[in-house]
């Protein structure tokens, strides 16, 4: 009994060794790091704004107060010399004046996507893809009368750039094509009619080739003021390439606390197809819209 007892000691003592051991030993590290891969966020802002236009194809008073909704999303992916950016930038904004009543202020849906594959650290080769159009109807007002002027998808540009993007920083990009296609389609029946945004009479659609370059910046100086810029330039080598078609924006955010913020920001655009404009309402000019607004911005 006694050599029995002394044997079922050893024998559990030997257990809990062993017990003990494998607690100790390294644990295996998680090497999936599929999930970092990945940034994802955004913004939702709504401001009281001053509204000051000239020339807008949206339409809107001279000078004006506004409501002004702003959702921006993003994700973007990167992956050893692999890349992909994506974003989303949806304002609306609806104004009510004395003389005109409640109208439209501000509309805009753009939709950007970016693949990229590093040829060197700060060089990508890159395919470029965007959409930009409006969700509502709009009118503009030569002569204080009110024209119809644009719709969803009436314009809508859409454009596919393959080309070479220069990131020298996180903060500053510059892409640049020779090569670019580039669509601009009006389904609203009427608008296509008048051959409006340069399509032909009662066609759909028009394609255009040309030369495309971008440039975004972006700078965070504090806690509190933050700016993004935007600069899209495109030349039409089939129809006068010599006017270059301007997208150009900016916002400037000032935080006075987690959720009140101060934001100007002032959009220039110049579409050389786009005569609806002067006291005909056939000629192109430069389309020029700034907003002062106080509000809220919520960080997604």
């Amino acid at each position: 009994m006694p050599l029995l007892h002394s044997a079922a000691f050893a024998q559990d003592t030997q257990i809990k060794d062993l017990q003990k051991a494998a607690l100790a030993a390294p644990k295996v590290a998680n090497t999936d790091t599929s999930g970092k891969n990945w940034k994802l966020g955004g913004t939702y802002g709504v401001n009281l704004s001053q509204s000051s236009l000239s020339n807008w194809a949206a339409g809107g008073d001279n000078f004006s107060l506004a409501i002004n909704s702003a959702l921006n999303l993003f994700a973007a992916y990167k992956k050893n010399k692999h890349s992909w950016d994506n974003s989303v930038d949806f304002n609306m904004a609806y104004v009510k004046t004395t003389t005109l009543g409640t109208r439209k202020n501000d509309d805009r849906l753009d939709l950007l996507s970016k693949y990229g594959y590093a040829l060197k650290p700060k060089l990508n080769l890159t395919l470029l893809g965007s959409l930009r159009t409006q969700v509502a109807k709009g009118y503009s007002y030569p002569s204080n009368v009110k024209t119809f002027s644009s719709n969803f998808f009436a314009p809508a540009f859409i454009l596919l750039s393959p080309g070479l993007d220069y990131k020298p920083n996180k903060n500053f990009s510059f892409f640049v094509s020779p090569l670019t296609a580039r669509w601009v389609i009006v389904t609203d029946n009427s608008l296509s009619a008048a051959g409006a945004y340069g399509v032909k009479a009662g066609k759909n659609s028009k394609y255009e080739m040309g030369a495309f370059a971008s440039v975004n910046y972006m700078q965070v100086f504090n806690k509190y003021i933050t700016y993004k810029s935007r600069l899209d330039l495109f030349s039409n080598y089939k129809k006068n390439p010599q006017n270059v078609d301007l997208f150009f924006t900016n916002v400037i955010n000032f935080s006075i606390s987690k959720i009140l913020t101060a934001t100007y920001s002032i959009d220039m655009i110049y579409d050389d197809d786009t005569r609806i404009f002067g006291k005909n309402g056939d000629n192109a000019a430069l389309q020029v819209k700034s907003l002062i607004g106080l509000g809220l911005l919520i960080k997604i």
